[in-house]
């Protein structure tokens, strides 16, 4: 059975649908995938051994241009991609606009949630076949749902498997480090970077490396800030995702932000510490085992706010001990 799945951003959204890959694959041998996602994401659907080729899209860029994007003839060939492969299957799992729209070029039965379940209502008009799933739980539950009803399978029990093999994607012979994941979007989701100061020294002080990966020139002069002087603290080079997927392979544990980083480091089963601000996790927190989620509990803390700070009662002293708690359990385990 080949399958066309469509769920292009964002990394979080990537990650959240690699266990519903998983489930198919047990419950339907032989079954293929075909993965449309945005080219900046276009490395994670390939680490899983259920997907047999990658389509990157670039609605975000194509967007910004729509002009040349004709005359390049990008669109053309893309759409001509969508149509080279027979597929007995097409499962949006976007539930966007946007993301229904790319289902129109594919010759098969598509299927997507209903309007009631959709993230945008109108998106359901594309589908062929609509299934419900309730809203009130985690998106990565609800993917895995959309996947059994839409493939016909009993939903397995128990916790979702990413798939991902960390120890081929790690980096041989490293000796132990932290990894500390400090960049985000929203600047309300920004842990005070006195705070990651302060988390590194404490760390440091019981003999950890510290690393601190970075995308852009913001993110890595407070990198360096927060390094300065700090033994065993180190600004990582600018990497690629892959790259960074390696060295978050190979981490004994993260400490996170409200970050797609975040995600990939649960999906890879590295013990993690996510800070939560204004967002709350119960819905797209970080999903997995050895996951702890520390919440800021201030008077704007999970009100959805894009630039109040609501950090200030979630401090260092919480976070190192839950940190030595959670190295400790994963040492047992």
């Amino acid at each position: 059975m080949r399958v066309l799945l469509i769920k292009t951003s964002s990394l979080g959204d990537v990650v959240h649908t690699l266990p519903a890959l998983t489930d198919a694959q047990r419950a339907i041998p032989g079954i293929q995938f075909d993965w449309v996602v945005e080219e900046g994401f276009a490395e994670i659907p390939a680490w899983h051994p259920a997907v047999a080729q990658v389509i990157p899209v670039a609605i975000r860029r194509w967007r910004k241009n729509l002009l040349q994007t004709l005359r390049s003839g990008e669109w053309r060939r893309f759409k001509a991609r969508l149509r080279e492969t027979r597929y007995d299957l097409v499962i949006d799992a976007q539930g966007l606009l946007k993301s229904a729209w790319l289902t129109r070029y594919v010759k098969a039965p598509v299927a997507g949630l209903d309007r009631d379940s959709a993230r945008e209502p109108l998106a359901s008009r594309f589908y062929d076949r609509r299934y419900s799933v309730p809203r009130d739980q985690h998106a990565l539950e609800r993917t895995r749902q959309l996947f059994a009803q839409a493939l016909g399978y009993e939903l397995p029990s128990g916790i979702g498997d990413y798939g991902l093999n960390r120890e081929q994607m790690a980096a041989p012979g490293e000796e132990p480090y932290l990894l500390f994941l400090h960049g985000t979007t929203w600047p309300s989701k920004h842990w005070p970077e006195a705070y990651w100061r302060e988390l590194a020294e404490r760390m440091s002080a019981f003999g950890w490396q510290i690393r601190l990966p970075w995308g852009n020139a913001e993110e890595k002069a407070r990198a360096e800030r927060i390094a300065e002087g700090i033994a065993g603290a180190s600004v990582l080079p600018r990497l690629n995702l892959g790259g960074v997927a390696k060295v978050v392979a190979g981490a004994r544990a993260c400490v996170a932000v409200d970050t797609g980083l975040g995600h990939l480091a649960a999906a890879l089963d590295v013990p993690s510490i996510s800070l939560y601000g204004p967002t709350l996790p119960g819905r797209v927190g970080a999903y997995g085992r050895s996951q702890v989620h520390l919440c800021a509990t201030g008077p704007n803390a999970g009100k959805g706010d894009r630039h109040t700070p609501c950090f200030d009662d979630l401090l260092p002293e919480r976070v190192a001990n839950e940190l030595k708690a959670l190295l400790r359990s994963a040492e047992t385990n």
